[in-house]
């Protein structure tokens, strides 16, 4: 009987640093199946290297996945710029521990990767590298294959832009999922006085349907108009299940509490959800393009550095 092969230390040395490079992939892409795939291209990079000469595996693994996932996003650039409608990431489930470390759960929010969606291929890289895992400029420079002045440069010009897009404050988890919870019972219950409590004064939806479903080509923006167009949740049919069939469940979706719409067969849409100051609802984004929903159906979570 032939005993199960036992993984060699270059599988080892990869496994070990697979959520990282994950993590790293998918804030530069905003797209899950696109880091997957872009960690398998890793793994191909890795396995077929000459190792004896890698003194740092980690740092080596990095400049692989920053170099691929940069290469990617260029590749799919005019793809999302010929998009029908808002371009929103593709969600990802993740669990209550994303959500306990604030800076990790900020760093994967939709709210941030749609501002993430707006810099250069190399910006959102160094951005990533330096703001999320704290790399050194050396360390960058030498992951992205820039000079240090360059890298220096492309991250000041990449924090100012997303300061001046989404400017932080500290974030109450547990009013935020208090909100999320009120919110979903608001609607579906057609409360609409308790909507435009939840709702900030300049709430705005975005809703991404990608051409493959009827949705909102524009964001619907204003207090009233949106928690009006909420409370109608529950008496409408949405992209053909009935209301009756419909199921809403709230769970953890980038870092935060979220929304899955299930109808009998499928996943329909997901909502999340950037809040103001006060806690207030101010942006909800709704994906409902089908091909970006597989990441939610298959019920992984993931797990994010």
């Amino acid at each position: 009987m032939n005993q199960p092969q036992q993984p060699g230390p270059d599988q080892l040395a990869f496994q070990q640093y697979r959520t990282l490079l994950f993590s790293v992939a998918y804030r530069i892409l905003g797209s899950a199946a696109d880091a997957e795939d872009t960690v398998q291209d890793a793994w191909l990079k890795w396995s077929s290297a000459d190792r004896s000469q890698v003194a740092d595996p980690k740092a080596y693994l990095t400049r692989i996945i920053s170099n691929l996932a940069m290469e990617r996003l260029r590749s799919t650039r005019h793809r999302r710029e010929t998009y029908v409608g808002p371009w929103l990431p593709e969600p990802i489930l993740t669990g209550p521990d994303t959500a306990d470390g604030l800076a990790t759960a900020d760093s994967v929010s939709t709210a941030l990767l749609v501002v993430l969606e707006t810099l250069s291929p190399l910006e959102r890289a160094v951005f990533v590298l330096k703001e999320v895992f704290a790399f050194s400029h050396a360390e960058i420079a030498q992951a992205v294959e820039r000079s240090e002045p360059a890298v220096r440069q492309a991250a000041h010009r990449a924090r100012e832009h997303v300061q001046a897009r989404r400017p932080r404050f500290t974030a109450d988890r547990t009013r935020q999922r208090d909100v999320t919870e009120r919110f979903l019972a608001a609607a579906t219950g057609g409360d609409i006085n308790t909507l435009m409590e939840l709702l900030s004064p300049d709430v705005t939806v975005w809703t991404d349907g990608g051409g493959k479903v009827r949705q909102a080509l524009k964001p619907v923006v204003g207090l009233e108009t949106v928690a009006r167009w909420f409370a109608a949740l529950g008496t409408v049919t949405y992209q053909g299940v009935e209301p009756g069939r419909m199921r809403a469940e709230l769970t953890w979706i980038n870092g935060g509490p979220g929304v899955v719409f299930r109808g009998p067969d499928r996943v329909v849409a997901t909502l999340t959800f950037d809040f103001d100051p006060e806690g207030r609802i101010r942006t909800i984004h709704n994906v409902a393009n089908p091909d970006k929903l597989h990441a939610v159906a298959d019920g992984t979570r993931h797990e994010l550095r």
